[in-house]
Order: C-alpha cells, then structure tokens, then sequence
C-alpha cells in the first residue's frame, strides 16, 4: 500500500483532468476580464444627455443650463461678474460650450445666484 498525501484519490484526478482538458489546451486565455465590456443600460437607468450643456445650445429647457451651471460654479462662485465666473468654469474644467455661453454677457454686470445667471442668459443666449 501507497502512503499517498494527495486530497484526492486517482479516480478524481483522472476525472479533473478530463474536465481541464479543453482550458489547457485553448489558444488564448479560457479566463476573460469581464468588467471590462460596459454593461447595457437598466431600465431605471436615468438619460445621459449626449450635450452635456443642453440648455446653452438652445435645444433644451433652461434648467438644465442652471444645473450644468450649477454643477461648475459653487456657492462661493457668487458674488461675481463674467470674467470671474468663466475664469471659475474653466479652473473646474467645465466645457466650452458652456465657458463660451457666459463670455457673451455684459462685462460690468453682478451676479449673485446661479439663478440669476441662467435667466440673464435666457433660454437661448444671445450671440455677438
């Protein structure tokens, strides 16, 4: 009799085997990285815009150029003028569709709320 350390018996083995058979003799990897592929959206999902500053373009409602600015510009952005608060947008990174909305406004103005200046804006910002 065989003094044998193994957890399983030659039966089993022969059975592994069988079962590893095909991942040892594959010609790429049996195991994938599948957190790599994106997943499809659940139905809960809410919408991602495709502009993420809808409402500088003039195609969405003006809530979501008072969000999108909002999101930039906190509370201590305000009081402000222009310059001020496009030099803020652009130190957060914000997009240029949106830095370029606020440079077409008055350079002397105040604003002091996001409110006030998404509505000085309007629904669709005027151009120079």
């Amino acid at each position: 009799m065989t003094d044998r350390s193994d957890k399983t018996g030659p039966l089993r083995d022969d059975e592994m085997k069988r079962e590893l058979q095909g991942d040892l003799k594959a010609t790429s990897s049996p195991r994938t990285a599948e957190g790599l592929r994106a997943e499809p959206p659940a139905d809960d999902d809410p919408e991602v815009a495709e502009d993420p500053v809808g409402g500088a373009a003039g195609d969405g409602p003006p809530e979501r150029l008072r969000l999108e600015l909002a999101r930039y510009l906190g509370r201590t952005s305000f009081p402000a003028g222009r310059d001020a608060l496009v030099d803020t947008l652009r130190s957060m990174h914000a997009p240029d569709q949106l830095v370029e909305s606020l440079a077409v406004l008055p350079p002397d103005e105040q604003y002091d709320t996001v409110h006030e200046l998404a509505s000085a804006l309007g629904p669709e910002p005027r151009t120079r």
